[in-house]
């Protein structure tokens, strides 16, 4: 199997991607006729993914979507000043401490409900985790505490997973991709500095991250590194990798979520220097991702970077999409967001309304696509002004990928709030404790990851050397 799924089913995405990334309709048309009449045979679908790839985009198509980084920058409607961050000890690290537990609580959260994000029974992805907590009582909805392990509704909304987070078993933030992504990027920067390349994330990778742990995007990358380039530490070779080859070939996940999910601890390594954190998540996600792919991962590193240096949380938004063309899909929309946010006057007891505007625009793209996403981020961001509980709440009542989106969120909620003054009724349950089955990180106290990211963001702000 050439991946994460069939070669079949890859094409078939692939015609998806090719028309969300602006090529002709009608010649995709023609190529989704080829591969039926291509059965299953390896090779002639191999030759069409080939055909797919080369079309190019139709000269109509509104949007400029580049995938080098002088290029991206050069199409920013402007970009985000160094803002100011205190860098007293004490504060920054509980700051620190606040993004890591908020990502961790938001996560937790996420998890149960993540097997609802395609729709059921007629039920939306966040109209069925509505349901299934409504149907426990009225003020479950939206999530006022971590999911509960059964509901009356579960014959309509289906069963929840991830008993280690549920309610009433959760002890610890149990191991998650959101999370061990978050503790690769930490040693990845520790290890190698503000100068670490595209080539050292993949190291990291094939060193640390099983392949059984990817998924999707990822999945199709580290699979083309290996076969290709022979990413073994005795034999690797040291020229050029074509990484637009590694992030394009059999990979229609290419503008999913998946690299949006990868870059907290750059945030967290760049407080209040939303452009560098934009940089370093552009570095890791095109191993993996093009376009709105690597966009979002760079809009919420600079989302996050941000949250050290400000409560605005529309300044928050804002550094974000300063670091992303302004000729992109991913732009357009999130501008469209904040419009529709502002229609409901950012309240978040208006949140159905917004979320519903979101699912209507957006709701053509997969579950786990990028910009939807992103969507529900920006939006819960913007409703909870900053409050931990009804940020992380509000991104796992939208949908869709609800572990990804209330980690997100969480992350600058936390750096809002702080370690201190985060709620314990979300920190109590976690004990203070990460399972994320990273080597030296299994387990570890959330608190001292917290310190570890002090040290690197120091280092790197050139205020003190990483022990």
């Amino acid at each position: 199997m050439p991946g994460w799924d069939s070669l079949h089913t890859l094409l078939k995405l692939e015609l998806t991607q090719s028309l969300e990334e602006g090529k002709d309709p009608d010649a995709i048309a023609k190529i989704r006729n080829e591969i039926e009449s291509a059965h299953n045979d390896p090779s002639r679908l191999r030759q069409i993914h080939e055909q797919l790839l080369a079309l190019p985009i139709r000269n109509d198509f509104p949007f400029d979507e580049p995938n080098d980084l002088p290029t991206i920058r050069a199409l920013r409607k402007s970009h985000s000043a160094t803002l100011k961050v205190d860098w007293d000890v004490s504060a920054l690290e509980d700051k620190l401490y606040g993004a890591w537990l908020g990502r961790c609580c938001g996560c937790a959260l996420g998890k149960p409900v993540e097997c609802f994000m395609e729709p059921a029974n007629g039920l939306s992805s966040y109209e069925r985790t509505k349901t299934y907590l409504s149907a426990i009582a009225p003020e479950e909805w939206p999530p006022r505490d971590y999911i509960p392990a059964h509901s009356p509704a579960e014959d309509r909304t289906g069963t929840v997973g991830c008993p280690d987070s549920v309610r009433e078993q959760i002890r610890f933030m149990e191991s998650d991709d959101d999370i061990r992504y978050t503790v690769l990027g930490q040693i990845l920067i520790r290890d190698k500095g503000s100068v670490f390349s595209t080539r050292d994330v993949a190291r990291t990778w094939i060193n640390l991250l099983p392949y059984k742990q990817v998924c999707t995007a990822e999945t199709q990358a580290y699979r083309n590194l290996v076969n290709r380039y022979e990413f073994h530490c005795a034999v690797e070779k040291n020229g050029e990798i074509d990484w637009l080859w590694v992030a394009t070939h059999l990979n229609p996940y290419r503008e999913w979520i998946g690299a949006q999910i990868r870059v907290d601890s750059y945030g967290y390594a760049a407080p209040g220097n939303p452009e560098l954190a934009a940089e370093f998540a552009w570095r890791d996600a095109r191993l993996s991702h093009v376009k709105n792919g690597i966009y979002g991962a760079m809009f919420c590193a600079a989302m996050i970077a941000a949250s050290f240096a400000t409560r605005d949380v529309l300044e928050i938004v804002e550094c974000g999409l300063a670091e992303i063309p302004a000729t992109s899909r991913l732009y357009a929309e999130m501008r469209d967001v904040i419009v529709l946010c502002a229609q409901y006057n950012n309240d978040p007891a208006k949140f159905e309304a917004v979320f519903a505007g979101i699912q209507n625009a957006l709701g053509h793209y997969s579950s786990v696509h990028t910009n939807n996403n992103a969507a529900v981020c920006v939006a819960a961001l913007l409703l909870s002004q900053g409050d931990f509980s009804t940020g992380i709440s509000l991104a796992v009542a939208g949908g869709w990928d609800t572990d990804c989106n209330g980690a997100t969120v969480g992350s600058m909620v936390g750096a809002i709030t702080g370690g201190r003054k985060a709620p314990t009724l979300w920190t109590g349950p976690l004990h203070d404790t990460l399972n994320s089955a990273i080597a030296g990180y299994h387990p570890i106290a959330i608190s001292e990851c917290a310190r570890r990211s002090l040290a690197i963001a120091r280092k790197i702000a050139g205020r003190e050397s990483v022990a």
